[in-house]
């Protein structure tokens, strides 16, 4: 207790110097707990969006069909079972068949994706109901970055050309009876949306599917060797994997940061001890011990981590809480690069994160602190009083 009631001492008695010290301490709490929060609030953001948007509580994939090779898609669909239509009727599967097909807006040529989603399903957020309006054209749904990029609005009408499942080539007019906005781009670029029904009329597959999603409802496995699920683990990878390399590249950053606020801490420490040797052979003449000394600079050095929390929670936490409401702005085209992002990422400070920073720093601190206090043990005290150097 008395270690502790010196060392505040000595540290406020030192003035700028500490204070100092403690300004660039805290500047590392603030930035490593912002930057964790922001990526741990892309990648909750993300992760979330995709569920509702795109992959519900799992997919069922159809055997032979592989997301991430488009040469299965000819192959890869095949009948639902007969015992999930109570749940694909209730809601909680959402059957969807995926082909490729040609659109031709304004005389261009261009490839895309067609899906034949339920018009009553209500796992995912897209909204299918649109396509439940009566049209001469098969009515059709898009994302804003597919209108985009084809300059197709709403009520436009445009050829689409597909492939059967004899081979035969076969077209119809489209009509874009709605666009929606999400997130994802992943269900957006490249791809129309058509009603079930009707593309299994079209490609002549009856009752087929490429996958079935499901919801958190639906708690049932699928016991047909057709169907293979794929979990959120799975689903999820290429984003988790992003944020780990984020992660680990702003690291680097992380390091320099605390590197500079330790550099200081040290200078700090080492220039103490040159100067106040005749302090600390008194104390030693006093009784105490060495380590004692030891123990009482090192304090010293780790109050600075503590006094940093302090401060850096006075202006930090309004900053952070700031960012955390209105989020920070992502430049446009950033969301086209295939994971799932909004207009503004919004951090996410968890207590965990908070906590394990300030553990962190204060441990790096005293070990930092402590360091150039050991030599106070080889100092002799005699010499230390007449303030001779060992």
């Amino acid at each position: 207790m008395l270690a502790i009631k010196l060392a505040y001492r000595n540290l406020i008695g030192a003035g700028l110097r500490t204070w100092l010290n403690v300004f660039v301490l805290s500047l590392s709490y603030v930035l490593i707990i912002y930057f964790n929060g922001l990526m741990d609030g892309f990648n909750i953001q993300a992760k979330t969006d995709t569920i509702a948007w795109e992959i519900g509580d799992g997919v069922y994939w159809h055997k032979n069909y592989n997301a991430y090779d488009p040469f299965t898609l000819e192959e890869g669909h095949g009948i639902i079972p007969e015992s999930l239509n109570y749940a694909v009727n209730k809601g909680t599967l959402s059957p969807i068949l995926i082909s490729q097909a040609t659109i031709y807006p304004d005389g261009r040529l261009q490839s895309v994706l067609l899906k034949g989603i339920g018009t009553e399903q209500k796992v995912l957020k897209i909204p299918s109901q649109s396509l439940s309006v009566e049209t001469e054209e098969i009515p059709a749904l898009i994302g804003k970055r597919m209108a985009a990029n084809t300059k197709l609005k709403k009520d436009d009408v445009v050829t689409l050309r597909w492939r059967d499942a004899q081979g035969t080539f076969d077209a119809a007019e489209i009509k874009i009876v709605n666009i929606f906005d999400s997130n994802v781009p992943t269900i957006d670029m490249g791809q129309i949306w058509i009603p079930l029904k009707e593309m299994q009329k079209m490609k002549q597959m009856p009752d087929e599917a490429t996958i079935i999603v499901k919801s958190k409802e639906f708690n049932k496995k699928i016991n047909d060797d057709n169907w293979v699920f794929k979990g959120h683990t799975f689903l999820l990878e290429d984003i988790t994997k992003l944020i780990k390399t984020k992660k680990i590249g702003s690291s680097f950053f992380y390091i320099i940061i605390m590197a500079l606020a330790m550099l200081a801490i040290f200078d700090t420490q080492v220039l103490s001890i040159f100067r106040r040797q005749k302090e600390i052979g008194t104390y030693i003449a006093l009784g105490m011990t060495r380590s004692q000394v030891v123990g009482l600079f090192t304090v010293e050095g780790s109050f600075h981590a503590i006094l940093a929390a302090i401060v850096g929670a006075v202006y930090g936490i309004p900053l952070l809480m700031l960012q955390a409401i209105n989020g920070y702005p992502i430049p446009e085209g950033a969301d086209n690069m295939g994971i799932a992002v909004g207009k503004a990422i919004y951090p996410v400070y968890g207590l965990g994160l908070v906590i394990s920073t300030i553990i962190i720093v204060f441990l790096i601190t005293t070990i930092v602190s402590y360091l150039p206090a050991r030599k106070i043990s080889k100092m002799n005290p005699t010499d230390a009083i007449k303030g001779k150097i060992q």
